[in-house]
């Protein structure tokens, strides 16, 4: 943390815990209470990533108003990882069906593809508030350029901070086999982070930093709609309790008792995220920021729905991606993902077990992680994968992204996404 850092906030961060992993008590929120059916807890963090590209020209009927322009902020759930790309994919994964891209694209439409607003996709997978923040290396802040017009910033971040993939190796997929530690541990560990305010704290400073950028004063209309996450399961199912996502044989089952901490993790970042929306909104006469918050919207298109046999790589209903699994574009659009089955070289440093872990830790690349754990992984004697198409024919492996977009929404999640966000916009008007 850079020095002075607290000095800048306005006030304290307060939050609640539950002090189990799994508990029948109503969790309250700003405006909303989430059913007993649904439960709230804690996860831990990663670093490092590469540079965004540079602002990209554009302006759809349905486009709830004018804009001049957009910055889109953020992780890899902004970046749209898996969900195509036109060419050769970048070091940020950014996908053709990310919610931001899909604005994007709405905007061209809106004026007949004349290029009349500014597109800066920021975002990027791995990202953490630290790559975000003001003064760091890469920092997206720093990245934005205000010369360019803006009215609205997307900002989605918090997952990689908060540790998402360290619990989804441990209780989910064990990239690193027995070596990934226990779910258990994983799942305190995720309590500690959350229950630590130091996120609160950088997200807050970035809002008002992106707020002081803009020169929010003279610019009264610029607002920030910061996105939360989905919850991954259907808890209540019986079925899925006999089912498994695991990398390797006897992998971990998908327990109702895990289905429930994992979706409680979820929601308990939401109501961090919307906790410090809140506070920033407070000291301002109008709100500056929306928080978007799209679980329920997810309803019905999670894992291990009434009747699904789990992992279903051809159900187009689930929105969230499996290691290797098809995007869910709709009919007749062109769906752009042979990125995803390209091969790593043999010699890619990326996997290398005796050097992969430091560079694939500081990345905070979901991918990378998952290729260098399994490569350290088949050193081991009788270790066997659950399915054949974990690597390709020839036993390469594939590039990070068909491992890293597991757990991320698909196509048709991120529409969701971009519509709750125009749903926010409209009601600003």
């Amino acid at each position: 943390m850079r020095l002075g850092f607290t000095m800048r906030l306005g006030a304290a961060f307060t939050f609640t815990i539950f002090s189990g992993l799994v508990t029948s008590r109503t969790f309250q929120r700003r405006g909303t209470i989430v059913p007993e059916s649904q439960h709230v807890i804690g996860s831990s963090s990663a670093n490092d990533y590469q540079r965004p590209q540079q602002p990209i020209s554009l302006t759809s009927s349905e486009i709830p108003g004018p804009l001049k322009g957009f910055v889109a902020f953020g992780d890899s759930y902004s970046s749209g990882i898996g969900t195509g790309v036109d060419g050769k994919e970048d070091e940020c994964r950014h996908g053709l069906g990310s919610h931001a891209e899909l604005i994007a694209t709405d905007l061209l439409a809106s004026h007949g593809g004349r290029n009349s607003s500014a597109f800066q996709f920021l975002s990027c997978t791995g990202a953490t508030t630290q790559d975000i923040i003001s003064g760091t290396s890469d920092s997206q802040v720093d990245t934005f350029n205000t010369s360019l017009p803006v009215d609205l910033a997307l900002l989605s971040i918090g997952g990689n901070d908060l540790g998402f993939f360290d619990v989804i190796n441990a209780c989910v997929f064990r990239f690193y086999n027995f070596y990934s530690g226990t779910c258990e541990a994983a799942l305190a560990n995720a309590k500690a982070q959350i229950e630590s305010t130091e996120f609160d704290e950088r997200l807050d400073v970035i809002i008002m930093e992106i707020l002081d950028k803009v020169r929010w004063e003279k610019n009264p209309n610029f607002f920030i709609t910061v996105t939360g996450y989905a919850r991954f399961f259907n808890e209540l199912t019986d079925e899925c309790d006999n089912m498994s996502f695991g990398i390797w044989w006897n992998g971990p089952k998908l327990k109702k008792d895990l289905r429930i901490n994992m979706n409680a993790m979820v929601l308990t970042v939401n109501a961090k995220v919307r906790k410090t929306v809140d506070l920033v909104n407070s000291r301002f006469t109008t709100d500056k920021l929306v928080f978007i918050d799209y679980d329920q919207d997810f309803d019905g298109h999670r894992f291990c729905e009434e009747g699904v046999k789990e992992p279903d790589y051809d159900r187009k209903d689930t929105w969230f991606f499996l290691i290797g699994g098809p995007d869910n574009t709709r009919n007749g659009t062109e769906v752009k993902q042979a990125s995803d089955l390209e091969t790593l070289p043999p010699d890619s440093a990326l996997v290398d077990p005796a050097s992969c872990l430091e560079p694939a830790q500081r990345s905070g690349d979901w991918g990378k992680l998952a290729l260098c754990y399994m490569a350290m992984t088949k050193q081991e004697p009788n270790v066997q994968f659950t399915r054949g198409d974990f690597v390709a024919e020839n036993s390469m492996w594939y590039v990070p992204t068909y491992y890293g977009k597991v757990f991320h929404p698909r196509s048709l999640g991120h529409e969701i996404v971009r519509n709750k966000i125009y749903e926010a916009w409209r009601a600003r008007e």
